[in-house]
């Protein structure tokens, strides 16, 4: 039953830096990590943790912070129950991902390869490539503005020095994954401690937080507006958005791998799955505590609607403001400028621990979809390059206009980048709920239970349908915060064509998907029967 995959691995001889791949999800670290089978719980759980804090740092990367932040402003608490829906159903689909790669002993990108044709393989890479790349315009503009509010470098520089981030990558590469798991884990420490230690000086209702963890009728209101034209629905969209992408649904398939359990043994994957699923839990229970304390900084550190710049360097800028600030404790340690370098410090540790992570989630579907492999200090290097363009490009057209206008720019620049991840979030999702409830494949023991299929499909097909429903809004910030009517009914058809062209190639995916599974149980129904007769 475990692996079903009836292909061998193949990894070819590396003549080149570039080569072709067909091996173990990230081999190097596949399987690498040993783990006691006669341990008791606790010391069991911490062999077992790490690959659910590289997961935790994509729901807690720059692309989070605006729009927590601008959600506490305009909204107060209302939008605390769309940080705790997020979070839930991330914990669910991290789930069925960690799930999938420990029993099937293949990662997201290798298990949909195994059912579609090379065309579509290519053209899913392709977007899944987008993806990732959008998430990386987003930590390129946070390291880049964090370097600058730290050291007073100046921005076109600080772009340019985001780029030997990848040094750091070669140095991690060389000292294990387990120092690296490790590292991560501090720099989410850092993150959290930062944001509980400004939220603990600031007079937050927590009966109010409380209250806004349960949804109500305005939680997705479209018709209550903020002074700024934004909406509960707009920005439920923008935290959903920035919350679950599709790349750490394919990092997680495939470091779920990193642990050293039997894979033919039922009862060693059980344990595998059940504390791999403990860590993850665990480590994105964090994220929702720093995404929830984003927001309360909204609405309790500062006065209400005092931020009128909600970019990065508004916010640095607010919180050396005694004006925004919300009580005298905060404005007496504002003085000393502590709440502004502690913020900034907490953005670079952000744009740091998501290269690590988009890093090798960058290798697990090049080398899953089109079987390509190049030394992850390429990888990163190309990817972050190819990120800087548009990045540069925004801080060029915006040089001659005011700061403001500047910062407007950048910030819009990494919310509209998330358009790709609404795009390509079906394409990993829809796979993952289909592939985890295949008996055949998985074994009665490992498919979904029927309240997990449940709440997979009501997440699945919600999700979708806010992130499709979305675009138009998305597509006209493309063209300006105040679009015109002709604008906005541009945006409107834009999005329309991209919402048919989605769903043809959905359409396209599950066809192929449908006839690939039907190949592969036959396939392994073969095997089943060679074993019985050579038995």
């Amino acid at each position: 039953m475990i692996p079903y995959r009836k292909v061998e691995f193949h990894v070819s001889e590396k003549h080149s830096m570039i080569h072709y791949a067909n091996g173990p999800s990230l081999e190097e670290i596949n399987h690498t990590v040993t783990v006691p089978r006669d341990w008791g719980f606790w010391k069991t759980l911490f062999a077992y943790s790490g690959p659910g804090a590289l997961v935790a740092v994509g729901y807690m990367d720059p692309g989070n912070w605006s729009t927590s932040i601008t959600g506490g402003q305009d909204f107060g608490y209302l939008l605390m129950s769309i940080i705790l829906i997020s979070s839930l159903i991330a914990m669910l689909l991290q789930y069925m991902a960690a799930k999938l790669g420990i029993v099937t002993q293949m990662d997201l990108a290798q298990a949909i390869r195994a059912r579609t044709s090379k065309g579509l393989g290519i053209v899913l890479w392709i977007m899944t490539e987008f993806a990732i790349m959008a998430t990386d315009i987003a930590e390129v503009i946070g390291g880049a503005i964090a370097l600058n509010l730290l050291f007073h470098i100046p921005l076109v520089i600080s772009v340019f020095i985001t780029v030997f981030d990848v040094l750091l990558l070669l140095l991690l590469t060389k000292i294990g994954f387990r120092k690296i798991e490790a590292i991560v884990v501090c720099l989410i420490i850092v993150i959290l401690v930062v944001f509980a230690y400004q939220v603990a000086l600031s007079n937050a209702d927590w009966g109010g937080v409380f209250k806004g963890l349960i949804p109500t009728a305005d939680t997705l209101s479209q018709t209550r507006k903020a002074s700024d034209g934004l909406t509960p629905y707009a920005g439920a969209l923008g935290i959903i958005g920035a919350t679950v992408m599709p790349h750490n649904l394919y990092l997680h398939s495939a470091i779920s791998q990193t642990r050293d359990y039997d894979p033919k043994d039922k009862k060693d994957v059980a344990r595998a799955i059940k504390f791999t699923t403990w860590d993850s839990n665990i480590q994105l229970t964090f994220a929702f505590f720093v995404n929830a304390l984003l927001l309360i900084m909204g609405v309790a550190v500062f006065k209400t609607g005092a931020v009128k710049d909600s970019s990065f360097f508004g916010l640095f800028d607010a919180l050396n403001n005694t004006s925004t600030l919300s009580n005298p404790v905060l404005i007496s340690v504002a003085k000393s400028g502590i709440l502004s370098t502690l913020f900034a410090v907490a953005l670079l540790a952000s744009g740091q621990n998501s290269t690590i992570t988009g890093t090798l989630t960058g290798q697990v579907i090049m080398e899953g979809f089109i079987h390509m492999k190049m030394p992850l200090w390429l990888r990163r290097l190309i990817t972050r390059l190819i990120s800087v363009i548009p990045v540069l490009i925004c801080v060029s057209l915006t040089s001659g206009e005011s700061e403001l206008q500047e910062h407007t720019a950048l910030n819009n620049l990494m919310e509209n980048s998330q358009i790709f991840l609404a795009l390509a979030l079906p394409f990993s999702m829809l796979p993952l709920i289909l592939m985890t409830d295949n008996k055949h494949q998985m074994g009665m023991e490992f498919k979904n239970t029927l309240w997990v299929k449940i709440l997979g499909w009501v997440s699945v097909i919600g999700l979708i349908y806010l992130n499709l429903n979305g675009l138009p809004s998305a597509v006209s910030g493309f063209f300006s915060d105040n679009p015109t009517t002709a604008q906005t009914n541009l945006a409107t058809t834009i999005a329309y064509i991209l919402d048919i062209l989605i769903l043809g190639l959905l359409i396209w995916t599950l066809v192929e998907f449908h006839f690939g599974n039907k190949r592969i149980d036959a396939e392994r129904r073969a095997q089943q029967n060679q074993q019985k007769g050579n038995a």
